[in-house]
């Protein structure tokens, strides 16, 4: 329910009008139109939150270079133009959501992200109401900020105690257009919703990446990923949307089980490794209509029979949620 727009990356062209981009930004050249801008209103007239990815540091701008010749000593950079540039989005685009990156190679006494982020939390106009992300600093993943990446398609193994999103690419090799990309090297629609599942069950966000081609277009095979997520959303939105990590996040059958069934069960039976029942128990799948039979399983735990499936030479559409009512 939120979108980030690449407003700039490492490097250094900005797809709005930066005044400090001169002549390198979009409205300057190439397409001459103000992208973050036409993008935040599309999605503010589509009931969606509004996010702003931001490199703080450019591969191949002089004077970032001698910064960093200096041993981030200077600061010329950050003040000539990476904190115009995050003042400029927030007082022009008001975004809800500021996605910062490329912050590894300097602390945060170079690049000034504490006297930002005071400014963003107490006097701008989005303080109330605006979210950022842990990259700030060289030590600041997983450590500090409103939530946590702490690395690119990160996973932690347990529940973690801070908010978090896992940010992934359904391209699997690039968060970049590859016009050589091959479709093994493309994530197919069971992959995409079990890491869906599997972020939702641990208490994270999922932030899915596409790249656009250098004319600004989601490929075909990009759009048919994200269709087919949309559709698998449609139907287990309620098992994805404002839900709260459980006391179990993923079951220790030998099926996939986060918080959805990820594969079909054997036999077509979903196990789950419940311990405290309350009957009446009442068992759904989201999507069908009607209550699944179950059975307690010699573990105390729930054998669940799903519905009857004719044989396919297909394998079944992927994910499956199961709701009970009577758990403790």
């Amino acid at each position: 329910r939120y979108v980030v727009l690449t407003t700039k990356h490492h490097e250094g062209f900005t797809n709005w009008g930066s005044p400090v981009s001169w002549n390198w930004n979009s409205v300057d050249t190439g397409p001459h139109r103000d992208l973050v801008g036409e993008l935040g209103q599309a999605l503010r007239e589509s009931n969606l939150r509004y996010g702003l990815y931001h490199s703080l540091m450019e591969w191949f701008h002089p004077l970032y270079l001698a910064d960093k010749q200096s041993g981030f000593k200077t600061h010329n950079f950050v003040l000539k133009k990476t904190m115009p540039e995050l003042y400029d989005l927030v007082l022009k685009y008001k975004p809800d959501l500021i996605w910062s990156d490329g912050d590894w190679e300097a602390p945060d006494s170079y690049w000034n992200s504490t006297s930002f982020l005071a400014w963003l939390y107490n006097d701008s106009p989005v303080k109330d109401t605006v979210v950022v992300n842990d990259r700030w600093c060289n030590n600041c993943s997983c450590h500090h900020g409103g939530y946590y990446n702490c690395a690119d398609k990160y996973k932690p193994g347990t529940l973690p105690a801070h908010k978090w999103e896992m940010c992934s690419s359904i391209d699997k090799l690039s968060w970049g257009y590859r016009s050589n990309m091959s479709i093994a090297e493309v994530m197919d629609e069971a992959s995409i919703i079990e890491e869906l599942v599997q972020t939702v069950s641990l208490g994270g966000n999922y932030l899915l990446n596409v790249g656009p081609t250098k004319e600004g277009v989601i490929a075909p095979i990009f759009q048919e990923r994200l269709l087919a997520l949309g559709r698998w959303l449609d139907t287990n939105g309620e098992a994805i949307y404002e839900s709260k990590p459980w006391r179990v996040q993923v079951e220790t059958s030998p099926d996939t089980v986060w918080s959805c069934c990820c594969v079909w069960g054997a036999l077509g039976m979903c196990e789950l490794q419940l311990s405290v029942l309350c009957p009446p128990l009442q068992v759904t799948l989201l999507g069908y209509g009607g209550t699944l039979e179950w059975q307690e399983s010699p573990g105390k735990g729930l054998l669940i029979t799903l519905p009857y499936m004719l044989p396919s030479p297909l394998p079944p559409q992927s994910g499956w949620a199961v709701k009970l009512e009577g758990v403790k």
